[in-house]
């Protein structure tokens, strides 16, 4: 799985006999120590707080024993509370650690406070998190083995949790040994009530497998501290100290967080909705909180200078948020950004934006912020994610969790300092997600941009992705009509009948109806006006082909996901070239994928990257593609017929892109299954090649519509 951001060095400790692995990342000041929590789960736990602190601050975690890459001893010795602190004071001096700011979850806060009491020069503030500390009764749902969930309110009752009547008696290590997979789904179910939450709930369990029930059961033997010795704890800290707590804690109750709170004089931040793992159901927030405490604690670096303009004299700013998924959305991005400028000509336009876009951009004279280079690769991730012309799209956009995190925590850094008047997000999953999350952060206009609407799942799917697309589906319906007015202007790059029909799901809205409720429609917008069609004969010249020469170029985007299709493909020329005399075949791989993936030979020419693909497209007599929107829009409107191949799994390509593609009557649709076989693919091609196109032409003036949309925000 990729990750945000990989640790700068990493290695063992060894106390007492275990074996401690442990990663530090960044290198600011001061350091920040991530503790271990309770066994169940390794250190992988704090993924959506590491990439931002580390931005800012140097970070250390490490896995305690028992799980992830440490060692798991049998003995309960090695579990009990002063042998964890001894385990953070070895992984402190392990990694050159005078002193930190020391952040622990659960059971983790307890070895926190300890560690600040009794060792107080290492500790320069202390963190708690949901602290599993026996200062105040346990929930009452928790004491009660009869008691029944469905009397707690339905906030704080999850969906996931089996046997309500019994739910408690699971916590118990003679169940474990049988029953660990489902005692794992029953304590994180009800370590997240809040809605929405089977992402994490889905990476606890995940984790909590990663060790086995033995290793539970021998860390509960451990007898916990005394309600005494935790008060004393709390009153001998001398350092700051910052609170976090939910108010629908089924671990811990509030009251506990409360207590530390009063005992300490620390700090209390309620998080009202909140259940026991707040830093991975609103990490924005959490990391936030931590950041600016450590900022606090820490002495401050020397102030930079800095300057203040007035407001009526700053320029309009607009920064522009371009999804890195391939070229597609580079291109009509770059078209309506320019078509911005020239309708309001006191307008600059900032990018915010990852490779491959970043080329195109530089290309074409545009402004690349330099934070850009704090973003994680989200096509990097894709192509992680993919197979053989397989990408499961939705399940990729659920696990880049860590990854959006990142690149929401490095927009708001921008924005926070930037004066933007408007903030453009095409397609910027991180930024609406997390702005709507946190809807306090908005401080500029917002025009979110898309060419399809709802997750759906892929025909004869499991039951779960239909649950899991529905749900994913509800949670943006509900942002959107809690918070309207968040979304300053919602943008459709298309028109009313290109969006899919159906509904969300089960209990859901109509999707075209709703769409058309809550957003604009631009028309499509391609990177060359439709208006002002090619010179094919003057391009086919330009490219050196003839005129009576078939040529098919063979493109499969911005992202390294179609090198399989490539293959497929070129393998199929020979016998392509047999049944069409004289065929020329172009291969444009990309920026993403090696161009030495296929070899060039007589009739057939590779390139690694075409910057202007457009006009090659419209030039030529055939193309084979992935089924992306931007390219077969493109092809479309230049009139060429085209084979689209879409990936596999990938619902927008096979069910938001065919349902447009299908409306225009453009191009061939061609199934994985049947592009395996080179002769059925070379007949294919045959078959299409120069073949005349009667699809439906493609409206023009869709970048300009776009920016005037946008111009009315500013």
């Amino acid at each position: 799985m990729t990750r945000a951001r990989e640790p700068d060095a990493d290695g063992y400790v060894e106390h007492a006999g275990v074996k401690l692995h442990y990663e530090v990342y960044g290198d600011a000041g001061p350091t920040i120590l991530l503790l271990p929590t309770w066994t169940i789960i390794h250190k992988r736990f704090w993924k959506l707080q590491v990439p931002y602190l580390a931005r800012h601050h140097r970070v250390v975690t490490y896995d305690g024993p028992g799980n992830g890459l440490s060692d798991r001893p049998l003995v309960s010795d090695a579990y009990d509370d002063a042998r964890q602190v001894e385990y953070a004071l070895a992984v402190l001096d392990a990694t050159g650690t005078d002193q930190a700011v020391v952040v622990g979850l659960s059971k983790g806060a307890r070895w926190a406070l300890q560690l600040a009491s009794r060792h107080g020069d290492r500790v320069l503030g202390t963190v708690t998190i949901g602290a599993s500390v026996p200062l105040t009764d346990p929930h009452t749902a928790r004491v009660e083995p009869g008691a029944d969930p469905r009397q707690l309110p339905p906030s704080v009752v999850p969906a996931v949790a089996r046997d309500p009547l019994e739910h408690w008696a699971k916590y118990d290590p003679a169940y474990w040994q049988e029953g660990h997979e489902d005692f794992l789904w029953f304590f994180f179910g009800m370590s997240f009530p809040e809605p929405r939450s089977t992402k994490p709930i889905e990476d606890c369990v995940a984790w909590g497998l990663d060790t086995g029930p033995d290793v539970l059961a021998v860390e509960w033997q451990i007898e916990p501290p005394t309600r005494e010795s935790v008060e004393d704890w709390c009153r001998s800290v001398t350092s700051p100290v910052l609170v976090i707590h939910g108010d629908c804690d089924l671990i811990s109750p509030l009251s506990r967080g409360e207590r530390i709170a009063e005992l300490t004089g620390g700090e209390l931040v309620v998080v009202e909705g909140g259940g026991h793992i707040p830093l991975a159901r609103d990490p924005v927030k959490v990391n936030h909180l931590v950041h600016d405490f450590a900022s606090r604690v820490a002495p401050p670096p020397r102030p930079r200078p800095t300057t203040w303009r007035r407001g009526r004299r700053r320029p309009r700013k607009v920064l522009y948020v371009s999804s890195p998924i391939g070229l597609g959305h580079a291109r009509r991005d770059v078209a309506v950004a320019q078509a911005l400028v020239r309708e309001r000509d006191d307008v600059t336009v900032e990018w915010l934006a990852q490779d491959p876009v970043t080329r195109f951009l530089q290309q074409e004279g545009e402004t690349v912020h330099p934070a850009s280079a704090w973003l994680a690769s989200e096509s990097g991730h894709i192509e992680a994610e993919s197979g053989e012309h397989d990408l499961h799209c939705f399940e990729a956009l659920r696990r880049m969790d860590e990854i959006l995190v990142n690149n929401f925590h490095v927009f708001h850094d921008v924005v926070r300092e930037g004066d933007y008047d408007l903030v453009v997000g095409d397609e910027a999953w991180d930024i609406d997600h997390y702005l709507h999350e946190n809807p306090e952060l908005k401080r500029f206009a917002f025009a979110w941009m898309t060419d399809f609407v709802g997750v759906l799942p892929m025909p004869g799917a499991p039951e779960r992705e239909a649950r899991l697309t529905a749900d994913y589906n509800a949670e943006m319906i509900e942002h959107v009509e809690r918070f309207p007015w968040l979304r300053d202007r919602a943008i459709f790059v298309g028109n009313p009948d290109d969006v899919v029909p159906g509904t969300f799901g089960p209990d859901l809205p109509e999707i075209r109806a709703w769409t058309e409720q809550h957003y604009d429609f631009a028309g499509y917008v391609t990177g060359l006006d439709p208006a002002t069609p090619v010179d094919r004969t003057e391009s086919r010249r330009a490219l050196g082909w003839g005129d009576d020469e078939q040529v098919c170029v063979v493109t499969v985007g911005g992202s390294g996901v179609g090198s399989h299709l490539l293959r497929r493909v070129v393998a199929a020329y020979d016998a392509a070239r047999r049944l069409v005399p004289g065929l020329r075949m172009v291969v444009v791989t990309g920026p993403r994928v090696d161009p030495g993936l296929v070899s060039a030979r007589p009739g057939l020419e590779v390139h690694a990257f075409v910057p202007d693909l457009p006009r090659l497209l419209a030039a030529c007599d055939l193309a084979v593609v992935q089924g992306g929107l931007t390219t077969t829009m493109e092809l479309t409107a230049a009139g060429r017929p085209f084979l689209y191949v879409p990936l596999r799994n990938h619902f927008e390509q096979n069910l938001h892109v065919r349902h447009r593609l299908e409306r225009y009557g453009a191009g061939r649709c061609l199934p994985w299954d049947e592009a395996a076989d080179p002769d059925r693919l070379a007949h294919a091609i045959a078959g299409t090649v120069g073949t005349e196109v009667t699809s439906q032409p493609v409206e023009s003036g869709g970048a300009e519509r776009a920016a005037a949309l946008l111009a009315d925000l500013l």
